[in-house]
């Protein structure tokens, strides 16, 4: 009999694609996961892996076994949904990745909410980027994500996940307000009057990165990204200082008066912000009282986004 525990750490392998990053992700030694798929090719009778280099290849059985067992893994899930549909009271774990501005715009409300109504439930909280969070929750590291997508830069999928707006999120130019740093800054109202002025942007391969060069690209100019950080909060610093400008989403100031003046763009753009699940853990209770809670934070946000003024 194969045991379960061992095809876990094959799936992982195929998931993960090294031995390495199996122990990272779950906290084992690389020499203890080594020792328990050798211990499973004995049990399956047949060659598992071929070594490649310093990797492990796997063999047309042992993908046979891979695909068996993401099947067994869903029907787990299924089987446990099942059983907290029985009882009364959410009770358990969730663990949910988030990206930075639903950090700070969504999720304290958000973990205020499921504290009071569910006090028997856990609710964990780690920040992820999303493409990594959406690979992270399809690799069973995480039960939820919340995610975003911006216009022309779609998010990967992953096979077995749903997908589930949350909210819309408008995009607009951000820059210093009138009469605070500078004639250079107040001339501007339209992108177009932000050539040659000081970018911030986020690094390279970031989604809204991609978006923002093209905006100014489609413009007509090159933006001079004078200083790059992940940090939306660091933008909104460095803008409101009156050191740079940057296209920003509105959450990022959710909850206060924009400390920045706002434009809006000629199409009037706005990324999506989603949750995403395992297909197989849809049916769980406590799921989908998370996204409940979450889907009326952002709906009050969503209301307040169309509150603020712009030029």
């Amino acid at each position: 009999m194969l045991e379960m525990r061992r095809l876990r750490l094959l799936w992982e392998l195929d998931a993960r694609g090294t031995v390495a990053a199996v122990a990272e992700a779950l906290n084992y030694t690389p020499s203890a996961v080594s020792q328990q798929l050798g211990q499973l090719e004995r049990e399956a009778g047949v060659p598992l892996f071929r070594k490649v280099g310093r990797t492990l290849e796997l063999t047309p059985a042992a993908a046979g076994l891979v695909a068996e067992t993401a099947e067994l893994l869903a029907g787990l899930e299924r089987a446990e949904a099942a059983l907290h549909r029985e009882h009364s009271e959410l009770s358990g774990s969730m663990r949910i990745a988030v990206f930075q501005t639903a950090v700070l715009a969504i999720m304290p409300r958000a973990l205020r909410m499921l504290r009071d109504a569910y006090p028997a439930l856990r609710v964990e909280m780690v920040q992820y980027e999303p493409e990594t969070a959406l690979r992270e929750t399809w690799a069973r590291s995480f039960d939820l994500v919340v995610a975003e997508q911006y216009p022309h830069h779609a998010a990967a999928h992953f096979g077995g996940l749903d997908r589930k707006i949350l909210t819309t999120d408008p995009i607009r130019l951000a820059v210093p307000r009138h009469g605070t740093v500078g004639a250079e800054f107040d001339r501007v109202t339209r992108i177009e009057e932000a050539a040659g002025l000081p970018w911030v942007m986020e690094p390279r391969g970031a989604a809204s990165r991609h978006f923002a060069e093209q905006a100014c690209r489609n413009a007509g100019f090159e933006p001079d990204v004078r200083f790059e950080t992940a940090d939306l909060q660091a933008h909104v610093r460095l803008i409101e200082s009156g050191n740079a400008v940057a296209i920003l989403p509105g959450l990022v100031h959710a909850g206060e008066h924009p400390r920045v003046r706002l434009i809006d763009l000629a199409d009037r753009p706005f990324r999506a912000l989603f949750t995403a699940a395992r297909e197989s853990s849809g049916g769980h209770p406590a799921l989908a009282a998370v996204r409940s809670v979450l889907e009326a934070v952002a709906a009050d946000l969503e209301a307040w986004a169309e509150s603020v003024a712009v030029e």
